[in-house]
């Protein structure tokens, strides 16, 4: 039956909502194609619900090209398969919990990995049943904090997510590469540019992970992408530890007093002014030839808050993306960790890792001492979770502790309330183009509050 344009469900508007951020909102709204009902949460009209309906169609045909079969499962899930798996408490707030009348717990389904398991558990019981591949296209749900720019982040949204079942890593590794031919043709058709990258699994877990994401500018995520075709997200990037440098015949290490230094900048100035270095040894002293130690609070999924020191060099600063997303293993700790700067009461609760409660308390003195023991938080190198290339300015943001501080390339210093800072050592500018701690390290602790994260690549 023909539906006339004078009998179609549809009325315009004339000015942009006044909650629209983003052009895709502001006419998907203004044409007729949604409606907003709440925060987040859209009502689909015809005209938009016919679009979506085809892109639909798009991915069936594509999966089942590969063999995938369709299944749907309900959106109101009990608590039990999550509990199994610990991510009713790992998804933290972000999720949405309920009671029914007589008590029982349940969510809005963020994701059904337990529920296609269980499934296939259920059916299933010789691996001659496999491979399979099973999938669905379902209305998802999680409480974003911050909904915006209409149906690109919203608290209910529809997912097409799909699941293999394989004997063997060859199989997985067949599968994975069946649906990401599937992806790639699919967007092909759709008519959007994509770039596959390399991520990070995050609570959905997995040996592997890859985000196919469209460039724009109003995108929230952030990736590298090189020449060689390298690519990867920003939480995932990886980056090589340059070959060990021989330090054995550098001068030994001088102590100076630099105070009234609170930040690199100023602790280079004083390093220039009392140790200059002659320009056939590299020059003037820089933030590159310092180190400094970010101060961290993480909270685990328990609810417990732990401190956690990131050395990095002087002129860089620590990505909280990627800190954030790779930190579990270091600890090691499974589920949701967040983490931020830590603060004047965090240092208060680790006598060993903070000298002063404040800037202005620091002794004016310098030395740099052999710890008698591991202070009560962790300082490590990791590699690649400092952004900002060399040269770069050195953060600005005061710290909220006491001054950051520095350190040679082949000692390390602990900081006591009788040792504040390390200063940069006279020796040749050999430095590597990323530090790295000496074979024999040392516990090594500082009272620097962490700055916030320079932008990193785009």
């Amino acid at each position: 039956m023909v539906l006339r344009l004078s009998k179609l469900f549809l009325r315009t508007l004339r000015e942009d909502p006044a909650d629209a951020e983003v052009a895709s909102h502001r006419l998907l709204v203004r044409a007729g194609y949604i409606r907003r009902a709440a925060p987040g949460i859209y009502t689909w009209l015809p005209l938009g619900l016919s679009v979506l309906r085809k892109v639909e169609t798009v991915i069936r045909e594509e999966m089942s090209a590969i063999g995938a079969q369709e299944v749907h499962f309900p959106a109101l899930l009990p608590k039990e398969p999550y509990e199994a798996t610990n991510r009713w408490t790992e998804y933290g707030e972000g999720i949405f919990r309920l009671k029914d009348r007589k008590g029982n717990d349940y969510l809005l389904a963020p994701t059904h990995e337990e529920m296609f398991t269980l499934l296939v558990k259920d059916l299933y019981s010789s691996y001659k049943d496999l491979p399979l591949s099973i999938y669905q296209i379902q209305n998802k749900y999680r409480d974003e904090a911050r909904p915006r720019a209409g149906l690109l982040r919203g608290r209910e949204f529809i997912m097409k997510d799909s699941y293999s079942f394989d004997v063997d890593d060859a199989g997985l590794d067949a599968s994975y590469e069946a649906h990401r031919g599937a992806y790639l043709k699919i967007f092909e058709r759709l008519g959007l540019e994509v770039v596959p990258v390399s991520a990070t699994a995050g609570a959905m877990g997995g040996s592997k992970s890859e985000e196919f994401l469209h460039p724009t500018e109003i995108g929230e995520d952030t990736f590298v992408r090189s020449a060689g075709g390298y690519a990867a997200n920003v939480e995932a990037v990886t980056t090589v530890v340059p070959a060990d440098i021989d330090f054995s015949n550098a001068p030994a290490a001088e102590v100076r007093d630099t105070p009234d230094t609170p930040t690199i900048e100023t602790l280079v100035d004083a390093a220039n002014v009392l140790v200059p270095r002659a320009e056939a040894d590299g020059g003037a002293w820089t933030a590159a030839d310092t180190l400094k130690n970010v101060v961290l609070a993480v909270t685990l999924p328990t609810g417990e808050r732990q401190i956690v020191v990131i050395g990095v060099p002087g002129d860089r600063g620590v990505d909280l993306k990627r800190v954030e997303a790779n930190i579990g293993s270091f600890l090691p700790i499974a589920g949701e960790i967040t983490l931020e700067a830590a603060g004047e009461e965090d240092l208060k609760k680790q006598p060993s890792s903070s000298r002063a409660t404040s800037d202005r308390a620091c002794p004016s003195t310098l030395r740099c001492s052999e710890p008698k023991g591991p202070p009560s938080c962790s300082t490590w190198w990791i590699p690649g979770w400092s952004a900002a290339p060399r040269g770069s300015p050195a953060p600005t943001r005061p710290a909220s502790t006491s001054s950051a501080w520095s350190q040679d390339a082949t000692s390390a210093g602990t900081a006591s309330s009788s040792a504040p800072r390390c200063a940069p050592v006279t020796k040749p500018r050999t430095a590597p183009a990323r530090w790295k701690p000496p074979a024999a390290s040392k516990w090594a602790t500082s009272s620097s509050s962490a700055e916030s994260t320079p932008k990193p690549w785009n």
